[in-house]
């Protein structure tokens, strides 16, 4: 190859090498604009400056408002910088429904809840620990918990109304049975004469209450009439006395004593248990997600209508740990957990043999904190719940008593 042609191939290689770095010079900006707009597009998901939804609600035009809580991001600059508002929209008409699963649930760890009015507000109080309610917080209804039947059919255990005269709300004697079901059987059966007389005790020991709360949740589906017969009994008795009902949530009908429609035709008020979804021998999960909450009020609210309804919310949480060693084991069972755990020493404590080890155990928990109840009490708001009730004084956050409020009767 002659020199001519070397320096035509060096002058070519050198043109294509020019183009390329050209084309590098036009395209790197580009990917970092498009690189920045993505970022700032993420973090307005994340963190956008204020929402607001209106609902339809018996008082129309109320409109709910989740503000940023800068605090919540004060540890990246990045985010505490005001983001920019977006462009005006149209408002939307007093009366619009927007609905509750839309509404994101991200927003209640940002900024301030907004108060909820409810007519009614109940809340057990166990008894013994009648110190922890505090008068002025917004509850118009208290169930004091609890008188028990023995297992002779007799009602034992009636709590001293005095210990709540610091209370001047409304006070219902709350009367439980939980897991007798054959127990519960003889005391609805009109068959056996421990019924009228359990009745005339109930009645007795009503005296000094503004009302009664049954929560018996062992009854027979066999037993239904039974109860049913029983609830309008007890009613008759204690006249303009209120009779007020637990029942379990449900999202729908079933073949059961717990007939939500008949026993809302008897009683003053029914207290839906809208918690426990998930219990201690379930699967981990919230005591009551937002979804399956929903889905408990709207078929509660269609069977037993919004003036006698009270939908009931948790305080408490729940944890689950993914092994529990505490159970029995059989001989060929230890020989093989010992094997697994490399145990080579046992010791002879009170004629049996000892050994110990160490597990590390992954623990879940579910809980709930004023934020979380108060979407809760939103939720149900927003559905067209009037009343709430909680389980129970002495469980909860109660930066929650600063959002709530009961309507001037």
């Amino acid at each position: 190859m002659c020199y001519t042609e070397i320096m035509k191939e060096q002058l070519f290689l050198k043109i294509k090498i020019i183009k390329v770095m050209l084309l590098f010079a036009i395209m790197i900006p580009l990917a970092c604009t498009s690189a920045t707009k993505t970022i700032v597009a993420n973090t307005e998901l994340v963190s956008g400056p204020l929402v607001t939804a209106q609902v339809n609600t018996q008082q129309s035009g109320d409109t709910l408002v989740y503000q940023q809580d800068s605090t919540a991001l004060s540890q990246d600059p990045m985010l505490t910088q005001e983001a920019p508002l977006p462009p005006p929209q149209e408002s939307l008409p007093p009366d619009t429904i927007i609905p509750v699963k839309l509404i994101r649930e991200e927003l209640y760890t940002l900024g301030k809840p907004e108060p909820i009015t409810f007519s009614e507000i109940w809340a057990y109080v166990q008894a013994g620990e009648e110190s922890a309610l505090d008068p002025s917080w917004p509850i118009s209804d208290v169930a004091l918990f609890s008188a028990s039947i023995s297992s002779t059919g007799k009602l034992r255990g009636v709590p001293n109304r005095n210990k709540l005269a610091h209370f001047k709300g409304k006070v219902h004697l709350t009367i439980v049975e939980l897991s007798n079901y054959a127990l519960t059987h003889f005391c609805l059966s009109p068959e056996f004469t421990l019924r009228s007389k359990l009745i005339e005790q109930i009645v007795q020991a009503a005296k000094p209450y503004d009302g009664i709360n049954i929560d018996f949740e062992a009854v027979l589906t066999e037993d239904k009439e039974y109860f049913i017969s029983f609830l309008k009994a007890l009613k008759t008795r204690i006249g303009k006395k209120t009779l007020s009902v637990a029942l379990p949530a449900r999202t729908k009908k079933e073949n059961e004593a717990y007939d939500y429609e008949r026993i809302a035709a008897v009683a003053d008020r029914i207290i839906v248990m809208a918690y426990d979804e998930h219990w201690s021998g379930s699967q981990p999960g919230s005591i009551a997600s937002l979804q399956w909450c929903e889905r408990v009020a709207d078929y509660a609210l269609k069977s037993i209508g919004g003036k006698k309804l009270v939908m009931g919310l948790p305080f408490y949480g729940r944890a689950w740990g993914e092994i529990n060693p505490s159970r029995a084991y059989r001989f060929s069972s230890l020989s093989k957990l010992m094997e697994e755990k490399g145990i080579q020493e046992t010791r002879r404590v009170d004629g049996s043999v000892y050994f110990e080890y160490n597990e590390l155990i992954k623990v879940q928990v579910y809980y709930e904190d004023h934020r979380s109840i108060h979407q809760r009490a939103a939720l149900y708001y927003n559905q067209g719940v009037n009343s709430i009730a909680f389980w129970r004084i002495g469980q909860e956050d109660q930066e929650i008593w600063k959002f709530l409020f009961l309507k001037k009767r």
